[in-house]
C-alpha cells in the first residue's frame, strides 16, 4: 500500500491573548542553554484514540498555551556583544494540519521492529523541519504538525530549537497544551523560563571531540529486552550483596556501550568515550516549572579492549561513578573529578587518534519518565513516543527508553554506527540476550 500524507500550508499560531504583565520583552539564555543553540530536536507522539477535530483542537490549545509560554512564540537573536536572547514578540509557532490515507497500524507506527531501519520517508512526512541545520533568526522556535489517520488516531510531530527548552521542558509545554485541549482554564504547572539562581557551567568535554565534518550513520530502532535488563539488575544486586542497585538506564547504557564497541572496534588500544546526559534540576534546586535547558553531560573514558572484555556489572559501576560525581557545594555544580584529566588526554592526542575517538564516542540520553508519556489531548496518553534524527550527526547518539505501551523500557533510537557496522551491532545485542 502506498501511504500518502496530504499537508495543508503552514500557518503561524500566535498567543491567543497578551502575556502576563511579568513577561519580559527579552529573555536571557543561560550557560545551560547556549551549548544547544545549533541543535534542533524532533519528537512524535502517536495517539490511538480519536478526539474531535484533532488538528483544530490542538491548534486552538496551542494558541492558549503560548500565552503562558510566551518565549516559545519568540525568536532567538544575537546582541552586538555576542550574547543570545529570546525576543518575546509573540511572532508565533508554525502549525501544519495533515491527513494520511491509512491507519496507524498500516503505517507500522505502533510496532517495534528490532534492528530494522526506520521508515525515514514516512517520518519526514509527519513533521515539519527547518530547511537547514539549526535555526535562522527569523525561524519559529517550534514547528508542529498534526496528522490524522483513517482509524481516527493521530500523530503530533514537533520540532523545536533546543536552545529554548530541553526534552523535559518541551514535555511540560505539551502537557499544558493537552490541558487546554481538555478545557482547563490555565496550566496546572506555572512555567518558569528564566531562573537566575542557576549557576554558570563550564563548556562540555565534547567540544574537544567534535570534528569539522558530520558523520554519516545508520538510523536503527532497537529494543533491549526487559528480560536482559532484569537479569543485569539482578546480577548487579547480587554482586553488591544487595547493598546497591542499578537503574534501568545504567543497565541499558552498559549494554549499548559494550555492544557498540564490540561492533566497531578496529584498534583495541584506542580510547572510547561514553557521554551521559544528566538532568540537574534537582542538583541545582531549579524552580518548579522551569522549562529551559537543565542538563549536562558526564563522561566515562576507557580503552576499547576494557569495554569489550568487561563484565557488564563492572561497566555499570564505571557509569555510576560518573553519575555520582554530579555534586553541589555552596550553590555551585561540581562536575566530574576527572574532567580536566579527560580534557588533557584528548588535547594531547594526535589528529588521527582524536578522529578515531570521535567515532568511538557514544552520547546517551534517556527519555524515560520525562513527561511525553503523560501528554493527553482528550483521548488518553500516547501509545508510543518516537523521535527522528538525521543520519548526519556530529557525534554518535542513542535515545533510550522511548515510551511505548505494552513494552518494557528498553526501546532505543540509535544513530550510533556506520552502515557497515549496523549488522554487527544488532548481532551483538542479540548475542548478549542469549
Amino acid at each position: 500500500m502506498r501511504i500518502t500524507v496530504r499537508k495543508s500550508p503552514s500557518v503561524m499560531v500566535r498567543p491567543s491573548s497578551e502575556p502576563p504583565p511579568t513577561t519580559s520583552v527579552t529573555e536571557m539564555l543561560s550557560s545551560l542553554d547556549k551549548p544547544f543553540l545549533k541543535l534542533t530536536v524532533t519528537s512524535f507522539l502517536v495517539f490511538e484514540h480519536p478526539i474531535h477535530d484533532a488538528a483544530e483542537t490542538i491548534k486552538r490549545a496551542l494558541s492558549q498555551a503560548l500565552v503562558y509560554y510566551y518565549p516559545f512564540a519568540g525568536r532567538i537573536i544575537a546582541t552586538t556583544d555576542g550574547e543570545f536572547h529570546v525576543r518575546c514578540g509573540g511572532d508565533g509557532v508554525a502549525f501544519v494540519a495533515a491527513t494520511a490515507n491509512c491507519t496507524l497500524k498500516d503505517a507500522k507506527l505502533l510496532d517495534l521492529s528490532n534492528g530494522e531501519s526506520m521508515t525515514m520517508t514516512l517520518l519526514e512526512e509527519l513533521v515539519d523541519y527547518y530547511p537547514t541545520e539549526g535555526c535562522s533568526p527569523t525561524d519559529p522556535l517550534l514547528l508542529t504538525q498534526v496528522t490524522e489517520f483513517t482509524c481516527g488516531g493521530f500523530v503530533l510531530g514537533v520540532t523545536w530549537h533546543h536552545g529554548i527548552a530541553d526534552g523535559i521542558g518541551m514535555a511540560q509545554f505539551l502537557r499544558a497544551v493537552g490541558e487546554f485541549s481538555r478545557g482547563f482554564p490555565s496550566p496546572s504547572v506555572l512555567p518558569v523560563r528564566w531562573d537566575d539562581s542557576l549557576p554558570s557551567l563550564p563548556p562540555s568535554i565534547l567540544q574537544h571531540v567534535v570534528g569539522p565534518e558530520l558523520l554519516r550513520l545508520a538510523c536503527l530502532d532497537v529494543t533491549i529486552p526487559s528480560s536482559l535488563i532484569n537479569r543485569i539488575k539482578s546480577s548487579f544486586r547480587d554482586r553488591s550483596n544487595g547493598q546497591t542497585t542499578c537503574t534501568t538506564f545504567e543497565a541499558v547504557a552498559a549494554v549499548l556501550w559494550q555492544c557498540r564497541t564490540r561492533a566497531i572496534v578496529s584498534d583495541p588500544d584506542s580510547m572510547t568515550l561514553l557521554s551521559i546526559s544528566v538532568n540537574v534540576r534537582k542538583h541545582l534546586s531549579a524552580k518548579d516549572g522551569y522549562y529551559g535547558n537543565c542538563v549536562f553531560t558526564q563522561q566515562v573514558i576507557a580503552r576499547c579492549s576494557v569495554v569489550v572484555n568487561a563484565d557488564i556489572v563492572d561497566l555499570i559501576k564505571m557509569i555510576k561513578r560518573a553519575k555520582d560525581e554530579v555534586v553541589v557545594r555552596q550553590g555551585q555544580l561540581l562536575l566530574n573529578n576527572n574532567r580536566e584529566g579527560i580534557c588533557e588526554m584528548i588535547r594531547a592526542m594526535e589528529p588521527q587518534q582524536r578522529d578515531q575517538l570521535r567515532y568511538n564516542t557514544l552520547c546517551l540520553s534517556s527519555w524515560r519518565n520525562i513527561g511525553f508519556e503523560e501528554v493527553d489531548f482528550g483521548g488518553g496518553t500516547p501509545a508510543r513516543v518516537m523521535s527522528y534524527m538525521s543520519p548526519l550527526k556530529a557525534l554518535p547518539v542513542c535515545l533510550t527508553s522511548l515510551p511505548c505501551k505494552g513494552t518494557g523500557p528498553g526501546n532505543v533510537l540509535s544513530v550510533c554506527v556506520k552502515e557497515e557496522h549496523a549488522d554487527a551491532f544488532v548481532a551483538q545485542l542479540a548475542r548478549l540476550n542469549t
